[in-house]
């Protein structure tokens, strides 16, 4: 049995409380069943299994975890966990928290009530806050801002596997997923002149089956998605900035041929932008 140790270093960069902070980091060869809580922390605190065997507990549920597990404690979150008795875990663990890091944790999945992921064989998490804690060791003004890279790392790799179908976290429907890639593409270029073909080459889809899986999911076309955009932007401008004259609104939205945006506008708004421009500044509370 392997002699138990522990170590752990602290960021030098004591700034809790913003964006985003790592905390420490630190890794242990724990003894026969050695035990933590009930207690709760006031930060994350993940957990990556490199060898050997323990229970973790929440309020409602008992995990048996091993070898390439990892455990996510959220904050206010009564836990406790216990090694086994013959074969007690070795295990990573990294603290962290900020406004960030709760949007992050969303959106990997990892819930109080689904803490708990199978990582894939040779994952490099426990690499990556093995580096984390000799960047803190290291005393470093660099190591902070290569503490929060690393995170990102890490968080980019449970992303990863939470989107395999056999984890415990549900991963969303492939389907919707490509859908919202398709409209953060198209909000983040649409002042660009983009087409559909160059968003579908760059998703790396077919034409057809993009246009055909976003109708299904929101009841319109892609060029009709795109075009409704552009002009719910170019309304916007048109209110806000009058010094702007409709081929510099068109030009802003990403349609270089103001003509046809003029045209579009008029289909879908019922009035020309002038009109509307006109409108809407004489009555500065009317937006439609």
């Amino acid at each position: 049995m392997m002699k138990p140790t522990y170590s752990v270093a602290s960021n030098p960069a004591q700034q809790g409380g913003g964006w985003l902070h790592v905390r420490f980091a630190g890794e242990s060869q724990t003894s026969p069943e050695h035990a933590l809580g009930p207690k709760i922390f006031d930060h994350y605190l993940l957990h990556v299994i490199e060898s050997g065997y323990g229970i973790f507990r929440t309020e409602t549920d008992k995990f048996q975890l091993g070898p390439g597990d990892c455990f996510l404690i959220h904050p206010g979150q009564i836990i406790s966990y216990v090694s086994d008795a013959t074969q007690p875990w070795r295990y990573r663990w990294v603290a962290f928290d900020g406004k960030q890091a709760d949007e992050e944790v969303y959106r990997m999945g990892l819930t109080p009530e689904k803490p708990v992921l199978r990582l894939v064989e040779n994952n490099p998490i426990p690499r990556y806050v093995s580096l984390i804690q000799s960047h803190f060791q290291s005393r470093e003004d660099s190591s902070h801002i290569a503490s929060i890279g690393y995170l990102h790392l890490i968080w980019a790799e449970i992303m990863n596997q939470s989107d395999r179908p056999s984890q415990l976290t549900l991963a969303e429907p492939q389907v919707q997923r490509t859908v919202k890639q398709m409209i953060n593409y198209m909000t983040s270029q649409y002042a660009h002149p983009v087409s559909i073909e160059q968003m579908c080459t760059s998703l790396g889809y077919n034409r057809a089956y993009l246009s055909r899986i976003f109708k299904q999911e929101t009841g319109m076309t892609p060029i009709t998605y795109l075009l409704k955009l552009r002009v719910d932007q170019s309304k916007r401008l048109l209110r806000e900035r009058p010094d702007l004259s409709i081929e510099q609104v068109s030009a802003s939205v990403g349609l270089t041929d103001s003509l046809y945006f003029s045209r579009q506008f008029k289909r879908l708004v019922g009035r020309s932008p002038s009109q509307y421009r006109k409108e809407t500044l004489s009555s500065p509370l009317r937006t439609d």
